[in-house]
């Protein structure tokens, strides 16, 4: 962890379905030692309490983060215990936070999920919230951006937009759950798109069964 100096991982979550994607990113990041900043953007925050019934508060952030990230893909609260003691929560409309600025040291970030109009900001640009400000210095420093784009179809407009982000260097990473892996639970399906969050951002974790070249592993997983 580079000499006890704290570089974190920047995560922002859109307006977009899928905070149990969120969720399993952040707690994927936390075993793996890793430090987190988090970004919860405006929309997020509807989609949030629409998902899980949690209403995420700037002044209450740890006790609803805690809360966030206890409960399971399937809505049971209680489901994992997770020290949050590593993660640092900036304000959305927050245009001086840390992740704003290229000096601010961090080794990357990952946008999970991210919504067609988090993908078009990014893709063009744009600076509305500390999210898409976050994500344009993540690219102009050449670190790891990963973008968890949620939505289904997809239209031509978006499609372009995903392929300006790739040639500027990020990763686009559909959340796109497969199932070589033996899922018995949503829970599995969730980890297997984290997992594969995770890989892109080179963060070592076990979060799923990978796959070892052999027919039929997940059908007998145990």
């Amino acid at each position: 962890m580079n000499d006890g100096k704290r570089i974190p991982w920047v995560v922002g979550v859109s307006g977009a379905s899928g905070t149990p994607y969120a969720a399993a990113v952040v707690r994927g990041l936390i075993d793996a030692g890793e430090t987190v900043d988090l970004v919860v953007s405006r929309a997020s925050r509807l989609t949030l309490l629409d998902e899980t019934g949690i209403a995420f508060r700037d002044a209450h952030w740890q006790d609803d983060l805690a809360q966030w990230l206890a409960r399971g893909a399937d809505g049971k609260p209680g489901t994992f215990d997770v020290d949050i003691s590593g993660v640092r929560h900036w304000a959305a409309g927050d245009l001086a936070a840390g992740p704003s600025s290229g000096s601010y040291p961090v080794r990357g970030m990952l946008i999970v999920p991210a919504s067609t109009a988090s993908v078009a900001g990014v893709a063009l640009g744009l600076s509305k919230d500390l999210l898409q400000r976050a994500a344009s210095v993540t690219l102009k420093e050449r670190r790891k951006l990963v973008v968890v784009v949620r939505e289904t179809p997809l239209s031509g407009q978006t499609l372009k937009h995903m392929v300006a982000l790739d040639e500027a260097g990020a990763v686009v990473l559909p959340a796109s759950p497969a199932f070589y892996a033996g899922a018995t639970h949503i829970q599995d399906l969730v980890d297997f798109v984290a997992g594969r969050v995770l890989d892109a951002a080179g963060v070592e974790h076990q979060l799923y069964r990978r796959w070892e070249g052999e027919l039929g592993g997940g059908s007998r997983r145990s």
